[in-house]
């Protein structure tokens, strides 16, 4: 049995992955056509608006708003539903802390539901539990770009008359049933930072085939003020925040439009691919490893694979060490804790002193944040392991991820009495 390099052995890779993303001649051509315009201000120029053409009608979609971040395009679709203060809004405690922020800063109150081991996202028979007169929506997170289970999350929302939104920031072209996710919920948020699919280094679109979250998510994004109505005077109709994409933006985002279909086959392609050379570690029951079905296609974010911590006898921080040492860019636990042990939101310390929006009258309700609220996403984070899947990895690649995770397994495996 080979030596771990963590324990002096010949590492199984050396050189660095290609870890870039696509960015070059297409991207400039756009730029230099605002630059020569001198127009970056969204209202004055043409990127932009041709960006939410383009998106609308890639996804199928009618309407398409740009924005500043992933964050704010969640925000835009939670400012669209005008959700009353003290309203609670149920989605994943693993994601960014881009999907909660939004929620507490329309003084809403976030409600964790518990997650499927296996795939990362919301178990539908937790979120039945979570529900109280105050539930208005659901915030479905499709993690590391598995689609959630949609059709009993539609129901759910259906049958107590909720609100859902699709997290898809790091699901691009991920498909639930044959349809692309963001093209389920009632309103839907995409990420364009620089890890994702496709980036412009910061930056979100939030969609929706409702007519009216249509034009009250345009109004959140830009204040509130009413656009394209010829009057002497600004009018302000809604309350809203300045999430204005600019120009050069836009201008990225068109040109990263383009590469995405590739983008995705790429990462999907060499994802399922890891997974097939790791099966045999699989049926060992060793690790859970990350695959597509007939009904959900995975689109490969990042890969990530459960340690089967309890048979093989080490921590997923050792793990992952074990496999840096390798060579491989492995992490472990993704945030770490559930994001409602965050301390801020366990010392319910959002709005200076006051403890809103969790003790506003509005609400009228007791709320704890502690460990122990979500048992399966505790087990998830003390087992998971994420390693980076780009869409410029060879198959020589993969190859070195699927020897060195065999290495590091193999060498824990062998340990046990």
């Amino acid at each position: 049995m080979a030596k771990l390099a963590i324990h002096g052995g010949e590492p199984v890779r050396k050189e660095p992955f290609p870890l870039y993303r696509d960015i070059g001649e297409e991207e400039l051509r756009e730029l230099k056509e605002v630059i020569k315009s001198k127009q970056l201000f969204r209202y004055g120029g043409t990127k932009v608006k041709k960006f939410e053409e383009e998106f609308a009608k890639f996804y199928g979609v009618r309407h398409a708003v740009a924005c500043t971040s992933g964050t704010a395009a969640i925000h835009i679709a939670l400012g669209a539903l005008e959700l009353d203060a003290g309203s609670e809004v149920i989605t994943s405690p693993i994601t960014d802390m881009g999907t909660i922020i939004p929620i507490l800063a329309q003084n809403c109150i976030p409600i964790f539901a518990d997650l499927d081991p296996y795939t990362y996202t919301l178990d539908p028979s937790d979120i039945e539990k979570r529900i109280s007169e105050k539930t208005k929506a659901i915030i479905a997170v499709h993690l590391f770009g598995y689609p959630c289970d949609m059709d009993p999350i539609m129901e759910i929302a259906e049958k107590h008359g909720l609100y859902v939104i699709e997290d898809c920031c790091q699901a691009y072209l991920a498909e639930y049933k044959g349809k692309r996710v963001g093209t389920i919920g009632h309103i839907n948020a995409f990420s364009l930072q620089m890890s994702k699919h496709m980036t412009t280094g910061d930056g979100g679109i939030t969609v929706t085939n409702d007519d009216e979250l249509g034009r009250k998510a345009r109004l959140f994004m830009d204040k509130g003020w009413v656009r394209g109505v010829p009057s002497f005077a600004r009018t302000y109709i809604m309350f809203g925040f300045n999430y204005r994409m600019n120009e050069l933006t836009g201008a990225v985002a068109l040109a990263q439009l383009k590469k995405l279909p590739k983008v995705v086959e790429k990462r999907r392609v060499l994802g399922e691919k890891l997974t097939k050379l790791l099966e045999d570690l699989e049926n060992s029951e060793y690790l859970y490893l990350p695959k597509s079905t007939k009904e959900r296609k995975h689109s490969f974010w990042l890969y990530p694979m459960r340690v089967n911590t309890s048979k093989l006898k080490v921590t997923n921080i050792d793990f992952a060490k074990a496999l840096s040492a390798e060579g491989i860019p492995a992490s472990a636990g993704y945030i770490g804790k559930p994001l409602y042990t965050v301390p801020y939101l366990m010392e319910k310390r959002v709005y200076g002193k006051t403890h809103c929006p969790f003790e506003c009258p509005y609400y009228g309700k007791k709320i704890e944040y502690k460990p122990g609220l979500c048992p399966t996403t505790e087990k998830i984070l003390a087992e998971i392991i994420t390693i980076p899947i780009n869409e410029h990895f060879t198959d020589k690649d993969v190859e070195d991820i699927a020897e060195a995770v065999r290495k590091v397994t193999e060498y824990y495996a062998k340990q046990q009495p």
